[in-house]
């Protein structure tokens, strides 16, 4: 494998990741922006726009065929949170040339394609055309209402807002409905030029051979952009409340929910992950196996470590009658490893946890293009296996330090309704 990051503008990073084993190629283009309640919304839907139609291609029917005709191409646009920062992505991935049963160059004509589709989408009159627009609008909606609909995910999400109040983290990386609903086809084509001007942009292409021409169709396309990117902070730690806040809401759900919300300024990243897979991120940790498990307090406890917000997340599903005696187990288990109750075993599986994950980079091409893609965002270039030795040069003293470190921040609780 070959990896080289070249600047291709202001704030404009291209990486080229090269390993022979892939038949096929893919390329990434990552707009980073702050997360804003007013933006948010329409920053998703212009990224959603680019992908549907462009200027030559300006209907979905002759976008889907020509990526049909291309031997299966694919075209798409996602948004997700990376702590108080909006990541807005268009990828494409498509078959290498050399096994076209034609001789046809699926490649530049892909390049061309996720080209005019970031630098001439399909503008109708100062704004996106109609239809697409009403359709991307309507799939927002949808995926809005669908984060209410996992109950699960739903607690999360309130959880962060509760922890995160007045932080860009307490929003949804799609924005609010009410919002969503009123964002029209212009104020989208406004975001997207914006989008163009100020995001800070992150490029990926992975491929089995290097190829100039993906560097060059980007680079000249943003030389055209007059751009002005605005400087974003990929991790702010998110300080502790004076006192812990609980909140709780009634739903009609059959089974509770509960998320408890611990906050460190600790540093050693490392050391705080291998203390969430400890924890409750294994079917061995400390939380399935006690309060899970022995004490059956718990239909599911799990532990996930927010490192750019400096916050650790225990969610679980309880019964009412259950939930302040799962509350006090939480809280039991991570004072456990305070004390010192953690044992090698214990710190074995989790760096066995960690080694699983790291030798997984590499497998896809989208595997790649994450795992620089988050090397750049820590600052911090090393490979897998660099990465594993600092795992399994982790004592058992700094895991005991991450956990001290933790001050419980908030509770939030998705209560079913109880019974008249």
């Amino acid at each position: 494998m070959k990896y080289n990051r070249t600047e291709i503008g202001d704030k404009i990073g291209f990486s080229a990741i090269i390993d022979e084993k892939f038949k096929s190629s893919y390329i990434s283009i990552r707009f980073i922006t702050k997360l804003d309640k007013k933006t948010a919304a329409e920053n998703v839907l212009a990224i959603s726009g680019l992908t549907d139609t462009n200027e030559k291609y300006n209907t979905i029917a002759e976008m889907s065929e020509i990526l049909t005709e291309l031997y299966g191409a694919s075209l798409s646009s996602s948004a997700r949170k990376r702590g108080d920062l909006q990541i807005l992505t268009v990828s494409s991935s498509w078959l290498s040339s050399k096994y076209a049963l034609y001789g046809e160059d699926i490649e530049k004509d892909m390049l061309d394609i996720v080209s005019d589709c970031v630098f001439r989408p399909n503008i109708v009159n100062g704004e996106f055309e109609s239809e697409s627009f009403a359709i991307n609008r309507m799939e927002l909606l949808d995926r809005i209402d669908a984060e209410f609909n996992n109950k699960r995910g739903y607690v999360i999400t309130k959880a962060c807002e509760t922890a995160f109040k007045g932080e860009p983290a307490q929003l949804s990386c799609y924005g609010d409905r009410e919002t969503a609903e009123n964002v029209t086809a212009a104020q989208t084509y406004d975001a997207y030029k914006n989008l163009l001007e100020t995001a800070q942009i992150e490029i990926f292409f992975v491929s089995s051979a290097e190829n100039p021409y993906a560097e060059k169709v980007l680079r000249d396309g943003f030389a055209e952009i007059k751009r002005s990117p605005v400087a974003v902070q990929f991790k702010s730690i998110s300080p502790v409340k004076a006192e812990p806040v609980e909140l709780s809401e009634q739903f009609d759900v059959n089974q509770c929910k509960m998320v408890m919300a611990f906050k460190t300024v600790s540093d050693d990243e490392y050391a705080l992950h291998l203390l969430s897979v400890i924890l409750g991120e294994s079917p061995v940790s400390k939380l399935f196996t006690n309060v899970r498990e022995k004490l059956s307090l718990c239909y599911y406890c799990a532990s996930h470590m927010a490192l750019t917000k400096g916050t650790l997340l225990i969610d679980s599903g309880v019964e009412r009658v259950n939930i302040e005696k799962a509350k006090t187990e939480i809280v039991k288990q991570i004072d456990e490893i305070r004390n010192g109750n953690v044992s090698d075993e214990e710190i074995e599986s989790a760096v066995l946890a960690a080694q699983n994950s790291l030798e997984q980079v590499g497998d896809t091409m989208y595997s790649y293009a994450s795992w620089f893609f988050d090397r750049y965002c820590d600052d911090d270039f090393i490979t897998p296996s660099e990465m594993l030795e600092i795992y399994r040069g982790i004592t058992k003293e700094r895991i005991v330090n991450a956990a001290c470190s933790l001050v419980h921040d908030c509770t939030y609780i998705m209560l079913d309704r109880e019974e008249a």
